[in-house]
């Protein structure tokens, strides 16, 4: 990966003026002893819902989807699965949804409409002679672009009868692509305790593209049956790497031909219901190289019936990491190692480069109640409550660390939800090991909302103002910046950045590019260089963060691109990449 430009730091040191260097000294001794911050867990909230999937839709809101199977939170009379949460406030408010959206996907469209994907099929509430709730696998709901930023008048739309997939997908990705519009990836079609026993095996689009009809993959054909919720990322020249089971491949999606890689290392599984996490990891100018990490998972057979495979399984701690070059796929992985194994953990790529990895089980599977020996309905056990530290840039060997983070006592299993908000602390909410509301369990129904605050978040910050509402591709901006006194100019980062879509210990559509930037002789504005086009980054809405030694500021919406609906023209200029 290219390292960043440094940007230059302005010196007001002459060789001849013995009084400024003093000056600075001072300044620099008084900077080293000015408070850091620390890590730090809080608790602040309690949502009405299993937050087991969970998206930003705004700068103050989030929008999360559960089951309907017991949640305390009402609307209409009856069980809500659908909640908005206020960031400012840390409480939430329910959405009325017509399908179930368990276990489903989602991502946002080039126009900053979110669009949420497949689900199960109706479920009977317990008490209820009707459900609520309608056959949620060909589900396709919408949520417009809300200028409420307490999310009032917000609404869920949805019209079965006209607006559907294609295919029934329950445990299906998604992810944005290059023209703006969403592709989804495999799923199941009907329930399943363990293994995808009845699986989909095939792409679609949404917009659809080729009249309506699915795309079948061999790729997913031979990672069955452990292929659930596949991992997929956009890569900086419009195709989709993809990784299932211990299998992965480029998807050509205009050529529609997959092109397979270098499997992953020591029979490690990666995809559910034996949870790994991956992430694509932060794309720097000028060559954007992209590079793919895969952490956890499980390395027993996914041939050895689920009765017997126990929840005291070990995990795994291998990490493997693969540049997506002619040369980096002839090198094939390269092995890592956690400082503990993780099943389900996820990974949060932060604005300065590092990515986190959190939550999860040392030992045992996803899914619930189908091992010989579950801890109650939870296939997995041993929480792992301390999060660790990835930094890419670090040499192999030296990348992880957890010094100074904290350690937490609330158990983040199956059915989590997490992502970065623009504050750049992270959100987690949800934990269900259970096939519906359990109390006095060992691992119960989770409604806590905690924040992961990071050491910056105590600390005098940068302050970036005038950004544009709408930014074009291969364009510089300039913007205005407040940079507190004690920082190092000199090592500054701009990340333009898509938080995800969490669901099942994966953050579908996360993405993280880094900027070139120029600060202004006086440190007061920011001359910008935007991506060079929309295959680096997809457009759609995204958000601005300012590193500047280590300290991270607010990060800011703007829409890249044009704002148009999907499908979209290219925009920008080409880079001379080829995966």
């Amino acid at each position: 990966m290219c390292n960043l430009p440094k940007m230059r730091s302005l010196s007001f040191l002459s060789s001849s003026s013995l009084l400024i260097a003093l000056s600075l000294s001072a300044l620099r001794a008084a900077a080293s002893l000015a408070p850091k911050g620390e890590w730090t867990f809080v608790q602040n909230g309690t949502t009405g819902i299993t937050a087991l999937e969970v998206i930003l839709v705004s700068p103050t809101l989030i929008l999360m989807f559960d089951r309907v199977l017991g949640d305390p939170l009402q609307i209409d009379g009856h069980q809500a699965w659908v909640e908005l949460w206020n960031l400012e406030t840390n409480t939430g408010f329910p959405l009325n949804a017509i399908t179930d959206t368990f276990c489903a996907s989602g991502a946002i469209l080039s126009n900053g409409t979110m669009v949420s994907l497949g689900g199960q099929a109706a479920e009977l509430p317990a008490g209820e002679t009707v459900p609520p709730d309608a056959d949620g696998r060909m589900g396709i709901r919408i949520f417009e672009p809300c200028a409420d930023p307490a999310g009032l008048n917000c609404t869920l739309f949805e019209d079965p009868a006209t607006l559907h997939l294609a295919a029934n997908r329950w445990y299906p990705s998604s992810l944005r692509v290059f023209d703006g519009s969403l592709m989804i990836i495999g799923g199941t079609h009907e329930e399943t305790p363990f293994y995808n026993t009845d699986p989909e095996n095939s792409f679609e689009f949404f917009p659809p593209k080729d009249n309506g009809q699915t795309r079948s993959s061999p790729f997913l054909a031979r990672t069955v049956p452990t292929n659930l919720f596949p991992r997929g990322f956009a890569l900086p020249d419009g195709k989709v790497f993809i990784v299932a089971n211990n299998q992965s491949i480029i998807y050509d999606i205009e050529a529609q031909t997959e092109t397979i890689l270098p499997t992953i290392p020591n029979g490690v599984h990666v995809t559910n219901p034996m949870d790994g996490t991956a992430t694509l990891l932060p794309l720097s100018p000028p060559d954007f190289i992209p590079e793919v990490l895969v952490c956890g998972g499980s390395n027993f057979s996914d041939a050895t019936p689920s009765e017997d495979l126990s929840s005291q399984d070990p995990a795994s701690d291998q990490c493997t990491r693969i540049t997506l070059t002619p040369e980096g796929i002839q090198k094939g992985w390269v092995i890592e190692r956690m400082p503990e194994a993780r099943m389900m953990p996820e990974m949060i790529l932060m604005p300065n480069g590092q990515v986190l990895i959190i939550n999860g089980a040392g030992t045992g599977y996803a899914a619930l109640a189908s091992v010989g020996d579950p801890i109650g309905n939870s296939n997995a056990d041993h929480p792992v409550f301390t999060p660790v530290l990835y930094d890419p840039e670090a040499s192999l060997g030296s990348r992880f660390s957890r010094e100074g983070l904290p350690t937490t006592d609330i158990a983040r299993l199956y059915h989590s939800g997490i992502t970065l908000t623009p504050s750049g602390n992270i959100f987690l909410a949800g934990s269900n090991p259970n096939g519906g509301v359990v109390e006095n369990a060992t691992f119960n129904t989770e409604f806590r909302v905690q924040f992961l605050n990071p050491p910056f978040i105590s600390r005098s910050r940068p302050t970036v103002s005038s950004v544009p509402e709408k930014i074009a591709f291969n364009e510089p901006i300039t913007v205005d910046i407040d940079i507190p006194n004690d920082l190092n100019t000199g090592d500054l980062k701009v990340a333009l950045m898509d938080m995800g879509f969490s669901s099942h210990a994966f953050h579908s559509s996360s993405r993280l590019v880094f900027m070139e930037a120029q600060l202004s002789g006086n440190k007061k504005s920011l001359t910008i260089k935007t991506p060079p086009n929309n295959r680096v980054f997809p457009p759609g809405p995204a958000y601005i963060f300012v590193t500047v030694d280590d300290v991270t500021s607010t990060g800011t919406r703007v829409m890249v691109g044009s704002g148009a609906a999907p499908p979209v023209q290219d925009q920008g200029i080409p880079i001379p990449f080829t995966s």
